[in-house]
């Protein structure tokens, strides 16, 4: 059975369009409170969000299905994704949920969900869920009704936590770090953690007001945090998405590292510590150069399908800690159960403390392919392009001209109606053309 409604990272569209709108997550969250009581007679379910204006709106629409099934609520607020999946766990809650759509404009919103864990939950469960969608409401007697309230300092439990994962023994003491928070979750969690631990820190990306998040700042558009460091002559600059989960950073010098190298980094931070590392696990986009430095450091590497939840299968399913994504999604499973920016962000800097090298010293035998990702947004009747005679020809052209010397993958986005055309290449000219030559097989 296919899913009708969940994506790669839950359910996520335009807000006033099927399926975010008030009716449609009433109804979802009622259907996943019926699935939840076939286990649990009286679950909890926290619910946090970013702050898009729709977030709301959507909020009181889950809070009524949940309350409609006779399940309880815990309202968390503002709160990043990672943020939820925490206090899910320490809450000893039934279900986490998160209302956001990441790094998207603020005219799109979603919905994902946590397991009791704090872990992504399984295909099967989502389709579980959508086929109690299509059965009639099962709506809960006054008596049975669930409750709703709110949880006192959510924020404050969380910076904890992410404090918690940063050595004991060290400090930010004396470092200038800018925080960019896109206008998202984190905007008041963020800058707090590093100043918390000794920095001194200069926010950006830290006034939401609805309309705002992800314009123009945080992950998706690290330029802003690259002009900022510059302006505060600072020592690093951290860049998230609207939800927190993912990360940008950038050095003094203005150079920006992307997720492959956080994550060649924190394999090596643990090799430096003595630490074995049984293997680290990527996707079928991140950089050669990655794949072929852990190798030579005897570290095993392995790519799955894009999608950070794809990379948590892998790794559970070998029993692994480390992976992640250029996107900025990296996984240290000894420091949480998903995806966190800011805690991998304190890994970063962590290993910088303590090695007293700057992340360009660190990264030094690393030395990325040049990449070229562009994105075509499919018309309606473009869904078959696997089948596109031209885009095959084009394809298997630059996948000779290539031969041993990069790579070509295609593949439509899970969250967007858009077709990812990526090449990699040792010339930054060949990826582009190239990846040209492919789009150009598509719009012909």
């Amino acid at each position: 059975m296919t899913r009708q409604y969940f994506g790669t990272d839950g359910i996520r569209g335009t807000v006033g369009q099927s399926p975010i709108t008030p009716d449609f997550v009433l109804r979802l969250a009622h259907a996943v409170g019926r699935v939840l009581k076939r286990s649990d007679p009286r679950p909890t379910v926290l619910i946090g969000k970013d702050t898009r204006i729709s977030g709301y709106m959507l909020e009181s629409a889950l809070e009524s299905g949940f309350n409609s099934a006779g399940v309880d609520v815990v309202l968390l607020g503002p709160l990043p994704t990672p943020g939820v999946a925490y206090l899910t766990r320490a809450q000893r809650a039934s279900l986490g949920v998160v209302i956001s759509a990441s790094h998207n404009a603020f005219a799109d919103n979603g919905i994902k969900f946590f397991s009791a864990q704090g872990t992504k939950l399984s295909e099967d469960w989502e389709r579980a869920v959508e086929a109690a969608l299509d059965e009639p409401p099962h709506w809960a007697d006054s008596a049975t009704l669930g409750r709703a309230r709110r949880l006192d300092d959510a924020a404050g439990r969380y910076i904890e936590f992410c404090k918690s994962t940063f050595a004991s023994d060290l400090t930010l003491r004396g470092l200038k770090i800018v925080v960019d928070a896109a206008h998202g979750a984190a905007y008041q969690i963020a800058p707090l953690v590093f100043h918390e631990l000794g920095a001194e820190v200069h926010a950006i990306g830290c006034s939401p007001d609805g309309y705002n998040i992800n314009r123009e700042v945080g992950a998706t558009h690290p330029d802003a945090l690259v002009r900022a460091v510059r302006e505060h002559r600072a020592d690093y600059g951290i860049a998230l998405d609207g939800d927190a989960d993912r990360l940008q950073l950038v050095d003094a010098g203005g150079r920006l590292f992307n997720g492959d190298e956080v994550l060649y980094l924190m394999v090596s931070e643990r090799l430096a510590r003595g630490e074995q590392v049984a293997g680290a696990v990527g996707t079928l986009m991140t950089n050669m150069a990655v794949e072929l430095a852990l190798k030579r450091r005897g570290v095993p590497f392995v790519r799955t399908g894009v999608g950070d939840r794809y990379v948590l299968e892998e790794l559970e399913r070998r029993g692994w800690l480390l992976g992640g994504e250029g996107s900025g999604h990296l996984l240290a499973l000894d420091r949480h159960t998903t995806g966190d920016g800011l805690i991998s962000a304190l890994q970063v800097l962590q290993a910088c403390v303590r090695s007293g090298k700057s992340l360009a010293g660190l990264l030094g035998d690393v030395t990325l392919f040049p990449q070229t990702l562009l994105n075509i947004r499919l018309r309606p009747g473009q869904e078959s392009w696997r089948d596109n005679p031209r885009l095959l020809e084009a394809t298997a052209a630059v996948e000779r001209e290539l031969g041993q010397t990069g790579r070509v993958l295609i593949r439509a986005s899970g969250t967007e109606p858009l077709l990812r055309v990526m090449v990699e290449a040792r010339d930054a000219a060949q990826a582009l053309a190239c990846a040209q030559r492919l789009v150009d097989a598509v719009q012909a």
